[in-house]
């Protein structure tokens, strides 16, 4: 997702550059051109990521050849009648909105970035959005079944093992959640406060202003409480129950959640995305119900390690991360590149099957609760090993042996399909 972020991005800011400069075709594929400017845009991002000289005329090339290779690709998805839905199309486009609301903070602010109307932006992101999933379509259909076969991937560990480098260091964890609850006497002033804003709003107060004033929302308040695109699924319950069920421009009553009790006013819905803002008073810390949680988790710790439960089945029936509460706690396996910093500093000097005493997790500038975290497995940093290894040697197997056929195939699509470089 991230690549397809930054590739939608890319080619926003290029088509903006286009307008900007004297532009010439540097090359034709099917029915589509390529502009110098797109083509200068795209290698100097790619030489600021990868620290490599801008000026090359080698990297250019590469540059200009891996975009002849995206259009030889969509041109044969529409001889081959890939078709994707306008759903799917919508939902990418919709994230990225929301990813752009995000980093800029409104919708002015993003105009002004693009140098175009939001209008213009949703435009190019629908064309752009559609064309790289009907390539990626097609190399799914044509590729994504390709596997390896054992001896394959022996050859292939026994070719590179040299070059494979360390199977960094991997934890296997679990972990039980639960998120303090204030008592109502604690939630009474923040509740009366969100009403009193809300007597306000209906006596005439401007929404932006007594957001900007009052919200306990770091992230929005500034923005007058804009919280962007949000597709559904993406937001607490409980907002989001209160959100859609609003239309245009209508403004919510006091709505309580994890976060504190919310004020939310619907910008605009477009089918499964909304765009939102809202006023957030939180819930002052009841320094009692912390305390009560943290004992409420060491039971539980105890309860384990005395062989009077089990872990798995602790976190599916007291957790509060729904998610992995149905799997019995289960987080995953990761690198040790891939966990959060405090997550780290919990299981890095834990042994495989020991459990965590309660531990603070913030889930951000509003909300927090505590967990006791289960290692169930600590793989040290090691030399790669086909027995061992083998599912990460596969998995390394299995996508060089699908660029290979895929550049081999696009090699086959440059002499049925017109292209030709006017450099």
């Amino acid at each position: 997702m991230k690549k397809f972020v930054l590739f939608v991005i890319l080619i926003i800011s290029s088509s903006l550059y286009a307008q900007e400069v004297l532009d010439k075709v540097v090359a034709v594929v099917d029915n589509e051109i390529i502009m110098k400017s797109e083509l200068d845009f795209q290698t100097n991002q790619f030489a600021a990521q990868h620290n490599l000289n801008p000026s090359d005329p080698n990297l250019a090339k590469q540059v200009l050849n891996s975009i002849i290779n995206e259009k030889l690709l969509y041109a044969q998805a529409q001889l081959d009648s890939v078709v994707v839905t306008d759903e799917d199309v919508n939902k990418r486009v919709d994230y990225q909105l929301d990813q752009f609301m995000q980093q800029f903070g409104s919708r002015e602010k993003v105009e002004q970035a693009y140098g175009m109307s939001l209008s213009k932006i949703k435009s190019v992101l629908r064309d752009n959005t559609r064309k790289g999933l009907m390539s990626q379509l097609l190399i799914q259909k044509k590729f994504g079944q390709v596997e390896s076969s054992r001896r394959e991937v022996v050859d292939f560990f026994n070719t590179y093992r040299d070059s494979l480098g360390l199977i960094p260091e991997k934890y296997t964890i679990a972990h039980i959640f639960r998120i303090p609850k204030a008592s109502e006497k604690v939630k009474e002033s923040s509740r009366k406060l969100a009403e009193a804003l809300l007597d306000s709003l209906k006596a005439g107060a401007d929404f932006a202003s007594l957001a900007t004033k009052y919200s306990e929302d770091p992230g929005s308040a500034k923005q007058g409480g804009d919280l962007g695109f949000s597709k559904r699924g993406r937001l607490v319950p409980e907002f989001e129950a209160a959100a859609f069920a609003l239309e245009n421009g209508q403004i919510s009553g006091v709505v309580e959640s994890p976060f504190g009790f919310h004020i939310i006013q619907l910008i605009e819905k477009r089918g499964e995305t909304i765009h939102a803002r809202h006023i957030l008073i939180k819930v002052k810390s009841d320094e009692d119900a912390d305390l009560k949680t943290i004992e409420f988790l060491s039971d539980l710790r105890d309860s384990v390690m005395r062989g009077k439960g089990k872990f798995e089945d602790f976190a599916k029936k007291y957790s509060e991360d729904k998610e992995t509460a149905k799997l019995g706690g289960l987080l995953g396996s990761f690198d040790v590149g891939q966990l959060d910093k405090s997550l780290l500093e919990v299981v890095n000097p834990m042994k495989s099957g020991e459990i965590s005493y309660p531990k603070r997790m913030e889930l951000g500038p509003s909300i927090y609760g505590y967990h006791i975290v289960y290692l169930i497995k600590k793989t040290p940093q090691h030399k790669p090993d086909i027995n061992q290894d083998y599912a990460e040697i596969k998995q390394i197997a299995d996508y060089t042996k699908q660029e290979k056929m895929k550049a081999k195939w696009i090699d086959e699509l440059k002499s049925s399909i017109f292209w030709e470089v006017r450099l």
